[in-house]
């Protein structure tokens, strides 16, 4: 699933939708939020180019990938944000925010070209 090929949500049905969130809530599973945003399974698997069955999955589970949260967010029109809360105040995860990304990581030695032995003629 490639995020940058899912469409925004229109800023028109962003604020109709968030006028139905009330700024209070802090706490909502992901049903809750679709439905709050006023999107269907289908609508939402159209938006995630996934099968409803496969929207129905992530939204009953309780441990996912942080991508697969990240993209379900954004295809609604949120963004994710990850906080560790403490008692003397909250700190932003920055690990997970496409931005912080290193470059890919690097291959094991034994798989590098330069450590393999060059073919005899």
């Amino acid at each position: 699933m490639n995020v940058r090929n899912i469409p925004a949500v229109p800023r028109s049905e962003r604020s109709v939708a968030q006028q139905r969130i009330p700024a209070s809530v802090s706490v909502m599973p992901l049903d809750a939020l679709r439905d709050a945003k006023q999107l269907t399974q289908v609508q939402m698997a159209q938006l995630l180019k996934i099968s409803q069955g496969a929207v129905s999955k992530v939204e009953r589970r309780t441990d996912m990938f942080v991508s697969t949260l990240r993209n379900y967010v954004r295809a609604i029109g949120g963004d994710l944000e990850i906080r560790a809360v403490f008692p003397e105040g909250d700190v932003l995860i920055d690990q997970f925010s496409e931005t912080a990304r290193p470059g890919p990581a690097p291959r094991p030695s034994s798989e590098r070209e330069d450590d393999k032995p060059a073919p005899v003629a």
